[in-house]
């Protein structure tokens, strides 16, 4: 037995002990370490004389290693963002547009792509398509198809939210190379809970939110871009305290340059140990990395299996069932979409948190849970659809 396999992770965190928490996929509960570190930014907050230069930038270096390190990437590849939505939004504005250029997205697919591209229709002459899936899930063959030699991005998820079926990323990425367009990758469903790294990935830019796997605040996120799309990037507006120094007595005030790396892209007046968030991200990063991703997509992975194997009567699979099709949390129906929202309440009553997602339940564990979590779960379910079908009867 290793050293993380004897860990006991529930301990990890906080207790829950007035609910059963299975909705990481929505909102992580962040960890013991990272809330226990916030208190180094309420400490430079309250006496903000113990502060120096080095300690003001060290916590947006220090997380921007991890990331990188999570990612397979280089630090200096990385912005720190309020966000998915920050990272696309940047992307939208910095590319160098044509009329006519084609924006793909998927039916369906997590409402920020749709916010981000559908406005540049207007602002820059693009059209977006939705590219329909043949079968029940999207597949990367859905989106090749869809592709046209005006095809300028193609903006998707690593794995869906509303199904959790994970994408071929590889052979979208090798099919958009073949034809001139950016692969745009979502990965704030499966950064920090499913290994990964950016270049046997493929993908041109990855945008994340950090408040989901990587067990972070609500604002936070990152941005990653391959250095060589950086000349088909147009100038925009860049982070003021970002110049490639670490020293406020050496940033220049007067005619400032913007660092060579992409940080400077990050969201402004983010990376600082005053930032709260911050320093909470740089602590919860490390320790998804510490107990490394590979494990939780284990752990997670078998809490899936265990619970679709176990699926009482009248349930049905709304996500792949094979674990390499998917990523780290499972949805279910039960009867008509109308019974499924019924049971989303019931289990809420019953203190499950679990996620309703486009009429669909999703359960996304964690590392804190166990089965004896699933098998609670599991026996309120068979419970609720026996009654169920009590009533309609």
């Amino acid at each position: 037995m290793t050293l993380k396999q004897s860990i006991d992770w529930k301990n990890e965190w906080f207790p829950i002990d007035d609910a059963t928490y299975l909705n990481f996929a929505a909102h992580a509960a962040i960890p013991r370490v990272a809330l226990n570190a916030v208190q180094r930014s309420v400490a430079a907050k309250m006496r903000p004389h113990i502060v120096d230069d080095r300690s003001f930038f060290s916590v947006a270096a220090s997380l921007r290693q991890t990331l990188a390190t999570v990612i397979g990437a280089s630090p200096d590849e990385i912005a720190l963002t309020t966000g998915a939505g920050a990272g696309l939004a940047a992307i939208a504005y910095a590319l160098k547009w044509s009329a006519g250029d084609e924006v793909i997205i998927a039916r369906g697919e997590f409402p920020v792509h749709y916010a981000t591209w559908k406005p540049m229709e207007a602002r820059e002459g693009i059209k977006v398509q939705i590219a329909v899936p043949e079968g029940q899930f999207i597949q990367s063959d859905d989106l090749v198809a869809a592709m046209t030699p005006r095809t300028r991005v193609i903006s998707v998820s690593h794995v869906r939210f509303d199904d959790g079926s994970m994408l071929d990323v590889p052979s979208l990425a090798a099919a958009c190379n073949r034809n001139g367009t950016f692969l745009v990758l979502d990965v704030s469903q499966s950064c920090g809970a499913i290994p990964m790294n950016v270049h046997s990935l493929g993908a041109d830019f990855i945008v994340c939110a950090g408040y989901k796997y990587l067990l972070s605040p609500w604002g936070t996120g990152f941005l990653w871009a391959r250095p060589e799309n950086s000349d088909s990037l147009r100038p925009g507006p860049y982070n003021w305290v970002s110049q490639g120094v670490e020293s406020f007595a050496r940033l220049n005030y007067v005619d400032p340059e913007p660092a060579p790396t992409l940080s400077r892209w990050d969201s402004s007046e983010a990376a600082s140990i005053y930032n709260f968030n911050l320093t909470v991200m740089e602590a919860s990063a490390k320790f998804v990395l510490d107990a490394s991703p590979a494990l939780i997509r284990n752990h997670n992975q078998a809490l899936i299996n265990y619970f679709f194997e176990r699926l009482p009567e009248g349930y049905r699979l709304a996500s792949p069932c094979q674990a390499s099709q998917r990523g780290v949390f499972g949805c279910i129906e039960v009867g008509s979409r109308g019974d499924t929202e019924s049971l989303y309440q019931t289990l809420r009553d019953e203190r499950f948190v679990v996620a309703l997602r486009e009429g669909k339940i999703r359960v996304a564990p964690h590392l804190l849970n166990s089965t004896q979590d699933i098998d609670r779960l599991l026996v309120v379910m068979a419970k609720a659809w026996k009654e169920a079908r009590h009533v309609a009867h």
